[in-house]
């Protein structure tokens, strides 16, 4: 396929899908915010369940649940969005701000209706969203609309039908840096045979993700999944602790 200049299309928008309890969704966020700031690109809000896409066979899925982590936040958004996406956008940056910025929780019912008085929103938005059905149906429909262009994660970007899963930063760029690596994600949209490009984690590396990602490890109320395997962050680095849904009895 020859390449050239002439298929590279001009991005000015984006549909961003995040899990709010990812801590690597959370980084770019603050990335494509600050895109959005100093270039004035339009970022719609999508969601990505990280419950849902580990979930281990013989579990519920996440809708069939009273209350859910992750997928509950993401309901209650739904219901936000649909006053105005910057609903969503003010909801998304607070919730993530405090999970993984501030150690609160968030993904506790009392929390998230605390937050939402903070942000001037009714507390009783819980409440309605968990109440309303069709929450579900908006969450589950991008959901799928991620691992039907065989996506697996969060952060994932949709440039039209363009499906990119990154970029996964930590410490993100805030400058002007932050537009130089916007250049380089969407400059991928003109080699639709381009798969992959990864630069591996040392150890070091992985120490300083583990310190970015403090505040975010002592407010979890759950485990990390890495592809069906349960990883530990600790001072040596990531540690594979076993398979997603082992017995864990013996932690005890």
């Amino acid at each position: 396929m020859p390449y050239g200049p002439f298929m590279r299309p001009s991005l000015t928008s984006v549909d961003f899908h995040f899990d709010p309890l990812c801590p690597y969704a959370y980084q770019t966020s603050k990335w494509i915010r600050a895109v959005r700031e100093q270039i004035g690109i339009e970022i719609s809000w999508r969601f990505f369940s990280l419950e849902e896409i580990n979930r281990v066979e013989g579990k519920k899925h996440p809708w069939e649940r009273e209350w859910t982590f992750g997928w509950s936040l993401m309901r209650v958004g739904a219901m936000l969005r649909r006053s105005s996406m910057d609903d969503l956008d003010r909801w998304y940056e607070r919730i993530g701000r405090a999970l993984h910025e501030e150690g609160l929780r968030p993904h506790r019912p009392e929390v998230a209706r605390e937050l939402l008085a903070e942000l001037g929103f009714d507390p009783a938005i819980v409440d309605a969203a968990i109440a309303d059905d069709t929450t579900n149906d908006e969450v589950l429909a991008e959901h799928r609309r991620v691992t039907e262009a065989a996506g697996y994660g969060a952060p994932t970007l949709f440039f039209g039908d363009h499906c990119l899963f990154g970029p996964v930063v930590v410490n993100p760029p805030l400058d002007a840096a932050a537009v130089r690596l916007w250049e380089a994600v969407t400059a991928w949209v003109e080699f639709p045979d381009l798969f992959e490009l990864q630069q591996p984690k040392t150890r070091e590396m992985e120490r300083r993700i583990t310190d970015v990602f403090e505040p975010y490890l002592n407010a979890r109320d759950w485990v990390s999944i890495n592809r069906g395997e349960e990883i530990a962050f600790t001072e040596d680095g990531f540690q594979r602790v076993g398979p997603a849904g082992r017995d864990r009895s013996e932690d005890r």
